[in-house]
């Protein structure tokens, strides 16, 4: 171990350590460690101790302790005349990883066999691939490098059309068999404190969370997964009856991310501190800082560590959510109360410029529901991100491209004349997107 100078600035220590800095900062004004010196120019520079001591902390975490006793027993050992970093039973400052990935063409070749299997609906060769990979690699390498990638792929190949739905929910039923299987074989709870798990209103993808709640479980925790589509209602009878400590949500959509929101004020406001991920905070990053709750991050290994974290925190301090202004709140009423006017027109206009009717039902409501989400959510540009279902939506169906341009193009031109007073600001965002990306041949 050196005793080198403090050379160490923040981001060094967060990569190190995997400890964020708005908790670094926490436990400096809270418990007083680390104790950082400064720069000339003010800013923070660490020891290699501070490394080390910010290590053994977070192992005392993963041993069950909170943070403030984690704090209580380094110094109750320094105040016996004792190192903590050199006393052989907490000698191992860093916690077995919880996820072994491993790498090569062979877990690839395995994975591509799993998704060939699942797209010819051969559910005994889907089996057997997946049985040979649990007994070659270890459990949850399988379950993120083979179940959850080749899904990944599957939902992409979806999306592209090159697949069928029901190819898609084949692999993602056999997928939800084999992590079941798996959890009913997870070992009991060995720490106190439980974990709730859900999906918000609408929510319907579950094959993250229940990979998030097999970690959690062989991390010992006490975890209570309530699944998909989650309502708000009754949400604290529930809470009263679990007790957790800590709410998990999830979500993948636009339209979910602020249901999402929704649900984690309605737990906030039992006093149940939030957790949340999902997909669409990768896809759209700015979602992030409008959602209440504390971000998981970006895969499944972060959000592990960051349930470690917040539960050995249960007290840090949130940071303030983006309210929503009175212009967009004021414009969000307008489009509710002129949505049918809207969408009649866009029938009328779609019929003349020839799009057939039975593929408008679906993109009125797919659209308005995500201005809706959008502009709850604070800000009409969260759309522009989501747009991207539209060509989705033309490749499923087979449309040629003119048919997004020409919808569009409708759907602005109603929502002009219906709209006059704070509900421009959707008409504005129709006409950027309609009459510049998407007629220049921009799609996202």
């Amino acid at each position: 171990m050196t005793t080198d100078g403090p050379t160490y600035n923040l981001k060094a220590v967060v990569k190190e350590t995997g400890v964020k800095p708005d908790t670094l900062r926490a436990w400096e004004r809270r418990y007083g460690m680390p104790q950082p010196e400064r720069s000339a120019g003010g800013h923070r520079l660490y020891t290699q101790k501070d490394i080390d001591t910010l290590k053994w902390l977070i192992a005392r975490q993963n041993e069950g302790l909170s943070i403030s006793r984690a704090v209580e027993l380094w110094r109750s050992l320094e105040a016996q005349g004792e190192d903590p970093l050199a006393i052989p039973e907490y000698a191992h400052t860093q916690p077995e990883a919880g996820t072994i990935l491993v790498s090569g063409e062979q877990v690839e070749r395995v994975r591509q066999a799993w998704i060939d299997a699942c797209l010819a609906f051969n559910e005994a060769q889907a089996e057997q691939i997946l049985s040979q990979a649990f007994a070659m690699y270890p459990a949850m390498s399988v379950c993120i490098q083979v179940i959850q990638q080749g899904l990944q792929k599957i939902g992409r190949e979806w999306y592209q059309g090159k697949i069928t739905v029901h190819q898609e929910h084949f692999a993602s039923s056999l997928a939800m068999r084999r992590l079941n299987t798996l959890l009913t074989a997870s070992p009991r709870p060995t720490r106190p404190s439980r974990i709730l798990l859900a999906c918000p209103p609408e929510e319907e993808h579950t094959i993250g969370l229940k990979l998030l709640e097999l970690m959690l479980r062989y991390d010992g925790w006490d975890v209570v997964n309530l699944g998909a589509n989650l309502p708000i209602e009754a949400i604290d009878q529930s809470v009263q009856k679990i007790k957790p400590r800590l709410a998990v949500l999830n979500a993948n959509l636009l339209i979910t991310a602020q249901t999402l929101s929704a649900m984690a004020i309605a737990l906030q406001e039992q006093h149940v501190p939030v957790a949340f991920g999902g997909s669409i905070f990768d896809r759209i990053p700015q979602l992030v800082e409008r959602t209440p709750g504390y971000f998981l991050g970006d895969t499944l290994e972060d959000a592990r560590r960051s349930v470690e974290m917040i539960m050995g925190n249960p007290d840090l301090g949130l940071e303030s959510v983006q309210k929503v202004a009175p212009r967009t709140a004021a414009a969000l009423t307008e489009f509710e109360a002129r949505q049918a006017d809207i969408h009649a027109q866009v029938y009328r206009l779609c019929k003349e410029a020839g799009i057939p009717q039975n593929q408008l039902t679906l993109a009125n409501l797919n659209l308005s529901r995500r201005i809706v989400a959008a502009l709850k959510l604070g800000d009409i540009q969260l759309l522009e991100a989501d747009i991207q279902w539209l060509e989705g939506l033309l490749r499923n169906f087979q449309a040629p491209e003119s048919w997004l341009r020409t919808y569009l193009s409708c759907y602005h031109q109603a929502a002009a004349a219906a709209l006059h007073g704070s509900g421009r600001m959707i008409v504005e965002w129709l006409a950027n997107i309609a009459e510049h990306r998407v007629v220049q041949g921009e799609y996202p």
